[in-house]
């Protein structure tokens, strides 16, 4: 069944002696807000760990195929479009990048019939064989701590080398050492916006939705390794509007969710915070719907 509500929700998580978004130019050190030390996760990580999370529980079938996803070759996935439309012979030739013509509103849509992420998120599928651009009805802010955060700086060894060589290098002792950083605790809110006109154009529908709100309740149990320690989602608050178009600005709405810490120390559980929700001042046409609390 199409959307035909507007939906603005926050997303509550936290770690615990992990890191949820190492930053690559940074030799992997949390992501953070250099002038407020608050933490950052980013659009791009969370959207992963959705991606994963239905890949999984839908065995990467159609409608529920994952186009950008580990050792993917996109162009291929292009390919598969305009063979599924049957318009192969647009294919043919060397210059294919401006291959397509009016073929290409064809191959976007079944790009979007197939791909859950391509009717969820969008994506620019216009490099090589050309399959257009989708703007997908669910965007993501990046995540940002409620508090300042602290990335701790472990030594780590390993009792084994990868090459004889390098044993040999070491005279028989075969520890190698290595850096590991972690967030002792922090607690990060997302925010996050679907359209009904945007999903109309992809298809994306109330299915589509309530698996979206699965994934967010659930990606980060299945999402676990030794470097990102305890993640879990704390909170899923959903405000939904009574119209496509939507009854309050999305900033009134998340200023109803607050989350303070109620102890003096530096926090190293969700406990330490208490979450308040003012919905004595919900605006009218827009009611919410508590998936996790």
């Amino acid at each position: 069944m199409a959307l035909t509500n507007r939906y603005d929700f926050v997303l509550l998580f936290d770690v615990k002696d992990g890191n949820p978004n190492g930053d690559p130019d940074a030799g992997n050190l949390p992501r953070m807000d250099a002038e407020t030390g608050l933490g950052l996760v980013t659009d791009v990580c969370l959207k992963r760990k959705v991606r994963n999370f239905v890949g999984l529980v839908k065995g990467e079938h159609p409608p529920f195929e994952i186009y950008v996803k580990e050792k993917a070759i996109l162009n291929n996935q292009h390919k598969r479009a305009y063979v599924g439309i049957g318009k192969s012979e647009l294919l043919e030739g060397d210059d294919k990048k401006r291959k397509g013509g009016d073929a290409v509103d064809e191959a976007k849509q079944w790009m979007c019939r197939n791909f859950f992420d391509v009717r969820t998120f969008g994506a620019v599928m216009s490099t090589g064989i050309n399959c257009g651009q989708v703007r997908g009805p669910i965007q993501l802010t990046f995540a940002r701590s409620i508090d300042p955060i602290v990335a701790l700086e472990h030594s780590i060894t390993r009792m084994a080398v990868a090459t004889e060589a390098e044993a040999e290098k070491q005279g028989g002792d075969n520890r190698t050492m290595g850096r590991k950083f972690t967030v002792p605790y922090g607690l990060y809110a997302a925010h996050g916006f679907v359209s009904a006109f945007l999903a109309k154009q992809t298809g994306f529908d109330e299915g589509d939705l309530e698996l979206f709100w699965q994934a967010l309740t659930q990606m980060f149990e299945h999402d676990r390794s030794a470097a990102r320690g305890e993640m879990s989602t704390r909170g899923l608050y959903v405000f939904k509007h009574d119209s496509e178009l939507g009854n309050a600005p999305a900033h009134k709405l998340f200023e109803l969710i607050q989350a303070k810490k109620n102890i003096e120390e530096p926090a190293r559980d969700f406990a330490d915070y208490t979450v308040t929700v003012d919905e004595a001042n919900m605006p009218a046409g827009v009611s919410l719907l508590r998936k996790v609390e």
